[in-house]
């Protein structure tokens, strides 16, 4: 395939996340990228692709004002929200096999503290959501916990997914967090506790819910072979797609509520890397509610649509279980930048570098991106 291991993440950055920063989005977003670019152990003029995530802080050109680079080759934006960091990689990765670009900084950085920029008022002024505002919002669905629920409250009627599913997500997702000192949340919650949980958006509680955070994350990648000169080991790109759901604007007036793009970008991604599910060892999905992350296992094919309820009850989420995910504590416990945090983690664990939450011995892993209403990203990667 075209893209297998034709680019490397080459270097990973990120923020501290917290909730109130007293840094603009910018500056969050400057200061992940400048990680990002001392761990691929390269100078910031060296790049020469930029894909800012959305347009919510800095753009390409702020890139080139900063880091003083000479020769900007490419640059992209991709609307789709939290599927944006995992279709950049495909994108960035189309542009170094094909010789376009030798680095491309893939960078993302929010303040969602800061003043009324509440999640319900930001995406009614998102292009992608204006099915969305104008013949739902007036009705009163206005946040994205209540445009999503229905979905969750269809697989529950049709295959009899339960609340204490959806708990052994969160819960999964809260005790690897409390292995990681770049968490947000730090106390520890039980099945019990999620249950007791506030109700948000019926079936959502309040801890099936992702975090709002303040922070920024950033990753370097790079030409396969350029990467080989870079400071750490390469974790090859082997296999990524992207999809889209039907009706992508709008699931109430999808002919499947349940279904997403992953569907259709993971017989791609794997076909591309050359592996199976049963060849995954630690995986990073996104979880922008818990139920995203049950249905997204369904589509990837570790077990049949309807099943992925049980299949997370029994522990295999956790360290130690036969799919450890969302090891640094997900958008549930670490904090919400849109996943780019999934794929920082997801290189973390490839090199080795997991701390306290390492999978012993992970080679071959995925992260996946899940955006605005239901688009679509897997990325598979191995280590070099």
């Amino acid at each position: 395939m075209a893209l297998r291991d034709q680019a490397c993440v080459s270097g990973i950055g990120e923020t501290a996340y917290m909730r109130g920063s007293s840094k603009t989005a910018f500056e969050l977003q400057i200061e992940a990228s400048l990680a990002a670019i001392n761990d691929a152990g390269i100078h910031p003029s060296d790049i020469d692709g930029v894909i800012p995530i959305g347009i919510v802080s800095g753009i390409a050109e702020d890139f080139v004002d900063n880091f003083g680079i000479r020769d900007l080759r490419y640059s992209a934006l991709i609307p789709h929200g939290g599927a944006s960091p995992v279709m950049a990689l495909q994108a960035a990765a189309t542009v170094l096999a094909t010789g376009v670009c030798r680095h491309v900084l893939i960078t993302f950085g929010r303040n969602v503290s800061a003043g009324s920029n509440k999640a319900g008022a930001r995406i009614h002024n998102m292009p992608q959501f204006h099915y969305v505002t104008e013949f739902e919002h007036p009705l009163g669905n206005s946040a994205p916990a209540q445009i999503y629920a229905p979905m969750a409250r269809r697989h529950m009627e049709l295959y009899g997914t339960t609340v204490e599913h959806f708990g052994a997500v969160a819960v999964a997702c809260r005790e690897h967090a409390l292995l990681n000192g770049n968490a947000i949340m730090s106390k520890p919650i039980t099945l019990e506790d999620h249950r007791n949980s506030r109700m948000i958006a019926d079936p959502f509680r309040l801890l099936d819910c992702s975090l709002e955070s303040d922070g920024g994350a950033a990753v370097v990648v790079s030409a396969a072979d350029v990467a080989a000169d870079c400071r750490h080991r390469r974790v090859f790109i082997s296999g990524v797609a992207v999809g889209h759901p039907d009706s992508p604007a709008s699931i109430t007036q999808r002919p499947d509520m349940t279904s997403l793009g992953i569907g259709k970008a993971a017989p791609r991604a794997f076909t591309m890397a050359g592996v199976t599910p049963a060849d995954i060892q630690v995986a990073e999905i996104y979880d922008c509610f818990t139920y995203a992350v049950i249905r997204q296992i369904e589509d990837m094919g570790f077990c049949e649509k309807g099943e992925g309820g049980p299949f997370v009850a029994d522990g295999r989420l956790r360290l130690g279980g036969a799919l450890p995910t969302n090891t640094h504590g997900g958008l549930l416990s670490q904090a919400h930048v849109w996943g780019l945090n999934h794929i920082v983690e997801l290189v973390r664990q490839l090199r080795g570098d997991g701390g306290r939450a390492q999978v012993a011995g992970a080679e071959l892993g995925l992260v996946t991106g899940y955006g605005d209403l239901g688009d679509g990203a897997l990325a598979i990667m191995r280590r070099g």
